[in-house]
């Protein structure tokens, strides 16, 4: 370990003598670019991601003044690599120099790429707007270069942290996008009652019984074999429930699905939502009685 520190050290040392000294103007920056390569394989050898992290932020500089924007942004999203292991503020940073680099040569799926890592970063962090915001631009970028799997995965983040808070007007409009893009892939087909599950659990949160009655109402027409499956039974019977302001029925049809298919975290705390919002009208109505 010791002994890759050394010598990575030697090399930046080497490559800083070069940008400081005369030379032909590119020549000078190309030497410097290798030897900083050098010294940054070898902080990565002894697993000194920091000192690899700023390595690579000078072979960044590096490419820019030889106008390589390419090799630069590469040279960014190595650092924050690097980074990632140690320091995600310094990694984020890092991310967006890359980011803004690929945009300005046109490379939009790198863009997209790199925006969804900083998504993931920001989700880590739990920083759920942040990741929202990142996950958008991933999505928008995929969706431009046609990459529809991957901006379906961002949008499906973007709705699942809206959600979370509380943001379920936008959460519903997500997930009724993808079940309507779905409906007309034969490989997707399968995953449209999940979607529409989705948007109707976030149509439960907003408490808006009509609303919830006409989504109903409005997913069979989109896909007439919707009312056919478990998933629109458990939603028909959660919204009689709250028609009804009846908990035990609410807690019961819940308590059925879940015996079959296994309620994810993300579905369980939102119903958790709707069910103690239940409770509190229920003991309002009781307190008027």
């Amino acid at each position: 370990m010791g002994d890759h520190i050394a010598k990575g050290e030697d090399f930046e040392k080497k490559a800083e003598k070069k940008l400081s000294g005369w030379g032909i103007f590119g020549s000078k920056y190309e030497d410097a670019a290798d030897l900083f390569d050098k010294a940054a394989n070898s902080f990565k050898l002894a697993k000194s991601w920091d000192q690899a992290g700023a390595v690579y932020v000078k072979l960044a500089n590096c490419h820019l003044k030889l106008d390589s924007k390419h090799e630069a942004a590469n040279s960014y999203a190595d650092a924050a690599h690097c980074y990632k292991k140690s320091n995600i503020k310094e990694s984020i940073s890092c991310l967006e120099q890359s980011v803004n680099l690929f945009l300005e040569i046109g490379r939009l799926n790198m863009s997209a790429r790199y925006y969804k890592e900083i998504a993931e970063l920001y989700e880590q962090e739990q920083n759920l707007e942040q990741a929202i915001l990142n996950y958008e631009r991933a999505a928008d970028l995929f969706q431009s270069e046609e990459v529809t799997t991957s901006a379906n995965q961002c949008k499906q983040k973007v709705a699942q942290f809206a959600a979370q808070l509380e943001q379920y007007h936008k959460s519903v409009e997500i997930y009724e996008e993808i079940a309507r893009q779905s409906l007309n892939n034969n490989l997707l087909k399968y995953g449209v009652k999940g979607h529409l599950l989705n948007a109707g659990i976030c149509q439960l949160c907003k408490g808006d019984v009509v609303a919830i009655n006409k989504a109903l109402e409005r997913y069979q027409e989109l896909d007439p074999t919707f009312s056919g499956t478990r998933e629109y039974k458990l939603l028909a019977d959660l919204a009689a429930a709250i028609d009804e302001e009846d908990v035990a029925k609410f807690t019961d049809a819940v308590k059925e699905f879940d015996s079959m298919t296994q309620l994810d975290a993300w579905k369980t705390t939102l119903l958790l939502r709707v069910k103690e919002a239940l409770k509190a009208k229920e003991m309002e109505e009781d307190d008027l009685t």
